[in-house]
């Protein structure tokens, strides 16, 4: 069975870092394409970051290029999302993906709250 689990969300002032970790079972994580998405309340999810399975290409939308970084450990089955400088409109629900051709999974998401 497949599970993708989140941590490291929680509350944090403007201006502050976060470093959230998606935990990965059930699947041969180095042969993965990981991304990081977000989800406002009353907003569609957006992507946020992605990272190539061998690790070497990594990818960000202008809302966060220069303060959010994506990282993975294949040895650990763990991906990360280092957030620094974060703002209060990145208060939301971050979600883990992994995807390798038709296959895609998803974790349940770790909150992010930045108050301003």
């Amino acid at each position: 069975q497949v599970q993708l689990v989140e941590s490291g969300g929680g509350l944090v002032q403007s201006g502050g870092s976060l470093r959230l970790s998606c935990a990965v079972s059930g699947l041969t994580f180095s042969l993965y394409d990981m991304s990081w998405y977000r989800q406002a309340p009353g907003k569609e999810r957006e992507w946020v970051a992605s990272l190539a399975s061998s690790g070497t290409s990594t990818n960000y939308p202008d809302s966060v290029k220069g303060r959010f970084t994506v990282s993975r450990d294949n040895a650990k089955n763990t991906s990360y999302l280092q957030m620094n400088n974060l703002k209060p409109e990145d208060t939301a629900l971050y979600y883990c993906n992994v995807h390798y051709s038709w296959l895609n999974y998803w974790g349940q998401g770790t909150q992010v709250t930045v108050s301003s």
